[in-house]
């Protein structure tokens, strides 16, 4: 793998971990809600049951920002200094989201677990009330490889704040690789229509 190549692999998984979570903690912080060794549909199915089936995200423009504050990658250790600490300090910048939750993905509830199409991800725990959640998961995303996750952090209807770790499992690029880092994200009104709305 090239350098370059190895440099944006830990942004690209965070940049995916943060459209993860985005949906997942736009949730109201009314219900509880306990799961282990869970499927994304079978979490769904128990939010649905703890809300009566309402609506419990708000469509809109959601805007964010993740901070890298720390990652380890295989063989960054035999990097030149000067190369290793210009690489974390590209990592470590601010860098923005945007995502658009339709009144559609609203009734379906997609956004919120991401469908029956997301079949990569599994809950080994995921607990969430009181406008806090904690959660466990593994996913497979493809080219980069498997990724075990983990998210703390606190939300409510229109905002919500994590803290979210990964570790690459397997062989693929990812493997051997963690990172710590934060996500947080804010409703700022009606979607636009605008590319950066994915």
């Amino acid at each position: 793998m090239r350098p370059s190549q190895t440099a944006q692999t830990p942004a690209l998984i965070a940049a995916a971990m943060a459209a993860l979570i985005l949906p997942l903690a736009a949730c109201n912080s009314a219900p509880e809600v306990s799961a282990t060794n869970a499927s994304t549909k079978e979490v769904a199915e128990k939010v649905a049951a703890a809300t009566g089936g309402e609506a419990i995200i708000q469509p809109g423009r959601w805007e964010g920002t993740y901070v890298m504050h720390d990652m380890e990658i295989p063989g960054m250790a035999n990097m030149p200094p000067a190369a290793k600490e210009q690489m974390k300090a590209q990592m470590a910048q601010t860098r923005k989201f945007v995502n658009c939750v339709s009144e559609e993905d609203v009734k379906k509830q997609k956004a919120f677990y991401m469908g029956d199409e997301n079949k990569n991800c599994t809950y080994d725990h995921f607990t969430m009330g009181g406008g806090k959640i904690d959660a466990a998961m593994a996913c497979n995303t493809g080219r980069e490889g498997a990724m075990a996750m983990t998210m703390t952090g606190s939300y409510s209807p229109d905002s919500y704040k994590m803290d979210m770790t990964g570790k690459g499992q397997g062989s693929g690029p990812a493997a051997g690789m963690s990172m710590k880092f934060s996500v947080e994200a804010r409703r700022v009104g009606a979607c636009k229509g605008t590319k950066d709305e994915l």
